[in-house]
């Protein structure tokens, strides 16, 4: 997943308004940092630099759009758009830095300023969007846009900045921007109320077992992280076990105690669903009012048909038709796998019936039996520093592009590690920096963000600082952090997206901004290399042997593909259905966030024994930036295969083909409309076919 802290710039002007609080002499914001490249001073920020950092950045905000709104010049391209664009520095700073720590290493105090942060950001958003001076002046712009002699990245940016006005609320009533006002200001607090919830939930649900034999079924490697994190909560002795995946997935895969499994695949689906001080179904109904509301202002049906004017799918019947042409075959699929397993359980000697949290532990049975490939023989080769490297190593032979890991470049937290990026002539291209392990401060799940995005800013090509945070299993007792494949598939991914970022090369921080359904193709195209022959030999090597993954293994893994695509398939589009089914109600009012999620789940026919992969109370995703837009991830999974396809037709590591990759969709973030970047590209328009095949549906 992609978080982008640096939108377009009347986005980032937008970010944070002020409060009033003295500004401490030495507030390192207010300074130019002599670091590394530019890197912020982490040790030298605490958290009461935050609000009067903030305070100044926003007077700072408002004096440039004032200065653009007022000044006397007609309204020009340059002294419109792109002064609009070049303003809110300050601002970029500062949010760039504490909206990395909110989501990374965050705490009560950075929680609470979050929160009265929220708000006036909103209402900074809006003051910009609806100056009706301003948007005048970028009106008259837009207008002449036919006689302007604009470049694609000058219009694309002109026309998105006219419709982000538009879209803000420009055109209303002064009524209706009063409403409008109210509504985003209780959205930016709800939103962060929502998330709090589910880290809290994350963070406070542990499994403590004190019986050996409950241990029955469990690898070596997790009964030792168990007991390690047990130790560490003041339990030496124990064994605990927690909502974090790195924690629950290996026990729902192997442990035999099926009343342990139940209690904790409940714990895991019942998050923010208790009727408590972390209960996320009224916060959730007032979001979902509230957009819906805010939607009708703008002229729109749904909150959907709001979102979606701006992705590539532009329709919900967009969406629902590539939801139904998957669904069919995967539930087919999923129903053939579920008695597949039922059949495991019967052989077991049990005749109870599958549920979903005996899912993980009957696939896990039957793929070592019909493969015989079993997760815990695969972990060895995959150790974490190695498949770092070797995701580096594919990079290079990409793109020509080097990591150096460097040790003077200050970070937020001792486990994240720096690199620097170097193009093939050895210029610099930017920071990238990797926190790969759960705490209880970080989000779940993993994720890319820029704390500095790429412009040219006076003639000078700023460069990025770029992050990839994960939540990967952690080392276990003398060993190394061995991750599990499908981490590494999440490690490739994730540096996907930093390469976005890395290699962008645009003139406007607007340009930064991709469409939600195109920007998971640079991080879904890189999870086809994990598993090709020549990739493995360069990192796939067991931890202790340095012996290269054995060809039989591989093979074993590449034969087991497909197996259980039924199950991840459905259990991924049923929450797309449940994101669509709530951001396609006119009125959502008074409706049962239990009762309708039950009812969605049912109407689409998910069995049973599949639990959807969020359900509304922790579904963060659409709180952000995914509303009406979970399906990006198998939207953008077309154009990845195909893409692929591509390399495939010429070779793994093609250098022509690597190079178009890079400069028609890479380097041009969101500067031209996407299906034009990927028909560059590809020479075509994408084809499904690919996709169908690798997932084993056609």
């Amino acid at each position: 997943m992609r978080r982008n802290f640096l939108l377009l710039a009347i986005c980032v002007v937008l970010v944070i308004s002020g409060c009033g609080s003295k500004a401490p002499a030495d507030n390192p914001f207010f300074t130019e940092w002599t670091t590394p490249f530019g890197v912020p001073p982490w040790s030298e920020i605490h958290e009461d630099h935050f609000l009067p950092a903030f305070e100044r950045a926003i007077t700072e905000a408002r004096a440039e759009v004032v200065a653009i709104a007022q000044n006397p010049e007609p309204p020009t391209f340059e002294n419109t758009l792109v002064a609009l664009d070049a303003s809110g520095m300050l601002m970029n700073k500062v949010s760039g830095v504490f909206y990395t720590l909110v989501d990374a290493e965050t705490n009560e105090n950075i929680q609470e300023i979050a929160k009265e942060v929220a708000p006036m950001r909103s209402n900074l958003r809006d003051d910009v969007l609806m100056n009706a001076q301003l948007f005048e002046r970028v009106k008259a712009v837009y207008e002449q846009r036919d006689e302007l002699d604009l470049d694609p990245e000058q219009r694309t940016l002109l026309e998105k900045t006219y419709r982000d006005f538009v879209r803000g609320g420009a055109e209303l009533s002064d009524a209706d921007k009063e409403r409008m006002r109210g509504i985003n200001s209780e959205l930016s607090t709800l939103g962060l109320r929502y998330s709090d919830n589910v880290l809290a939930e994350n963070n406070r649900y542990q499994l403590f077992i004190d019986n050996e034999d409950d241990l029955s079924g469990l690898p070596p490697g997790v009964i030792e992280g168990a007991a390690a994190a047990a130790a560490e909560a003041g339990q030496e002795g124990k064994w605990l076990f927690t909502l974090h995946r790195p924690s629950i997935y290996p026990f729902l895969d192997y442990a035999d105690n099926r009343e342990l499994r139940e209690r904790i695949f409940n714990a895991y689906i019942m998050r923010g669903d208790h009727g408590d001080e972390y209960d996320n179904k009224e916060i959730l109904s007032k979001i979902l009012v509230l957009r819906a509301e805010k939607a009708k202002l703008l002229g729109y049906d749904t909150h959907a048909d709001f979102v979606l004017e701006e992705r590539m799918a532009k329709t919900p019947d967009a969406v629902y038709g590539l939801l139904e042409d998957l669904w069919r075959p995967s539930l087919a699929v999923a129903r053939e796998e579920a008695a597949t397993l039922q059949a495991a359980i019967e052989t077991d000697g049990f005749d109870f019936k599958l549920e979903p949290w005996d899912w993980r532990y009957y696939s896990e049975k039957v793929r070592q039996a019909r493969y015989d490939v079993d997760e815990q023989e695969v972990r060895p080769y995959f150790m974490i520093d190695n498949v770092i490297d070797g995701a580096f190593t594919v990079a290079n032979r990409l793109y020509g592009i080097e990591f150096t890991e460097r040790t003077d470049i200050p970070t937020y937290h001792p486990e994240v590690r720096t690199y620097e990026v170097t193009d093939a002539d050895g210029s610099h291209l930017g920071v990238f920096m990797t926190d790969y392990y759960p705490r209880p401060g970080k989000q779940g799940g993993a994720w890319s963000g820029d704390i500095r995005s790429q412009w040219i800013h006076d003639g000078d090509n700023v460069r990025p600082i770029v992050f990839n945070v994960g939540n990967f299993s952690r080392p276990a007792g003398d060993a190394p952090a061995l991750i599990s494949l499908e981490e590494a598939y999440t490690l490739f991914h994730e540096l996907g997206h930093g390469l976005h970022s890395l290699l962008s090369n645009v003139r406007y921080r607007g340009s930064s901004e991709v469409k939600w359904d195109f920007v998971e193709l640079p991080s879904q195209i890189m999870e086809n290399w994990v598993l090709e022959p020549e990739v493995l030999e360069l990192y796939a090597k067991h931890y202790e042997t340095g012996e290269v993954i054995p060809d039989e293994l591989v093979a074993k893994i590449r034969a087991a593909e497909q197996f259980n695509q039924g199950f991840n398939l459905v259990e991924y589009l049923a929450a797309c259905y449940l994101d669509m089914d709530w951001h396609t109600l006119g009125d959502p009012a008074g409706v049962d966030i239990d009762e309708f999620e039950k009812a969605s789940m049912d109407r689409i026919g998910l069995i049973p024994e599949i639990v959807e992969r969020y359900r509304s109370t922790y579904f963060n995703h659409i709180i952000g930036g995914y509303s009406a837009g979970y399906y990006s991830y198998v939207w953008a999974e077309v154009l990845d295969a195909d893409a692929f396809e591509a390399f495939k037709e010429t070779s793994l590591f093609d250098r022509e083909t690597a190079a178009s990759f890079r400069k028609n969709i890479l380097e041009r973030g969101g500067s031209e409309d996407p299906e034009v970047l990927y028909v560059r590209f590809r020479g075509r328009a994408p084809s499904v076919e690919p996709l169908l095949k690798k997932r084993g549906l056609k």
